[in-house]
């Protein structure tokens, strides 16, 4: 058994919290005080949790608003808030972790003012830290009701990257190992822009052949810059890359689609983060996605467009038939 904490209370976090407790960890789950009422919610009815129908917590989770107290002599902290939040909770944590402390991060994004990842700026608030990455195709719905799930652990020390893995690993919850944590970031994030893009063609009432394309030409997009910066091709084809990406852009449960599918309609950007009422992460990846494009001279035309109908008011039609438009040109270019 191991003493871990989940930090952030919302459907992901409350998700592992129930994964790992079913397993029979000792977890404890942590919500900021200013949110409090997820934690209030769960004290009351254990089978009352927000966007997780059919959830049960276990009564073993212990809840808490109290961070030293989460933190406290834990194996394992996992850093379950939005990714906008993840450098104020890392700067928080700092004084409470201990030096080698697993800190995991699940959380998918880039920070846009510094074009680092999650656990790149939770690396740079706790260096001491050992810091993972847990990622791949799984919907907190599913995960918290125990259908079968599989995804990947990214560290660079493997060791590491054995002891999470056999912490989460279960018979409904499969985890494999890697040492490719930024190939499995970047996977992770950039996928959420490119279901944007796919929610947009369901929205403008296209087909499959559009959005097969979409998410084929996406993962090429991904896997362009992710090399570029170090990451392995076959990351982006495995679990964190192609995995992701096809269950982000093709469910239900995806909040980047249903936002996509709204703006399609025709809807904001902001109207439809405020309908789906959760955060949108591929919004919040867009802009920094184009920048690393930029810095490191990978064109990213989904991307690009994408930034367009969010930022530039061009309209979702006008974007797909640039796309359409471009140049006629290689799958594949030769090495």
């Amino acid at each position: 058994m191991s003493k871990i904490s989940v930090l952030g209370a919302g459907t992901w976090g409350t998700a592992l919290a129930i994964e790992l407790a079913n397993k029979g960890q000792e977890v404890t789950l942590w919500s900021a005080p200013e949110v409090a009422r997820e934690i209030e919610a769960l004290r009351e009815d254990r089978k009352n949790i927000r966007n997780l129908p059919g959830a049960v917590l276990p009564d073993s989770v212990i809840l808490t608003t109290d961070l030293a107290y989460a933190c406290d002599d834990e194996e394992i902290i996992v850093c379950a808030v939005a990714s906008p939040f993840v450098r104020s909770t890392a700067a928080k944590i700092k004084q409470y972790c201990h030096e080698g402390q697993i800190i995991v991060n699940v959380s998918k994004g880039i920070e846009e003012k510094t074009l680092l990842t999650m656990t790149q700026i939770i690396a740079e608030e706790i260096p001491g830290a050992k810091v993972a990455v847990l990622s791949g195709p799984s919907h907190a719905e599913e995960v918290s009701r125990g259908i079968p799930t599989a995804v990947v652990v990214g560290a660079e020390d493997t060791e590491i990257a054995k002891t999470v893995q056999e912490a989460f690993f279960s018979d409904m919850f499969r985890v494999y190992t890697s040492d490719d944590v930024l190939g499995i970031e970047l996977g992770g994030s950039l996928k959420n822009v490119i279901a944007l893009a796919a929610g947009m063609v369901d929205g403008l009432g296209y087909g499959d052949n559009t959005k097969a394309a979409l998410m084929t030409r996406g993962i090429a997009e991904i896997s362009r810059l992710g090399v570029t910066m170090g990451g392995r091709e076959t990351t982006f084809y495995g679990l964190s890359g192609i995995g992701d990406l096809i269950v982000t852009c093709t469910s239900n449960h995806s909040r980047n689609h249903n936002a996509g599918y709204l703006i399609g309609q025709g809807m904001s950007y902001e109207d439809a983060m405020k309908e789906v009422g959760q955060v949108v992460e591929g919004v919040n990846c867009a802009k920094a996605a184009l920048a690393l494009g930029t810095k490191y001279g990978v064109s990213l035309p989904i991307v690009e467009e994408i930034n367009d109908v969010l930022f530039h008011g061009e309209s979702v039609r006008d974007s797909l038939m640039d796309l359409l438009r471009r140049n006629p040109t290689e799958e594949y270019h030769k090495n």
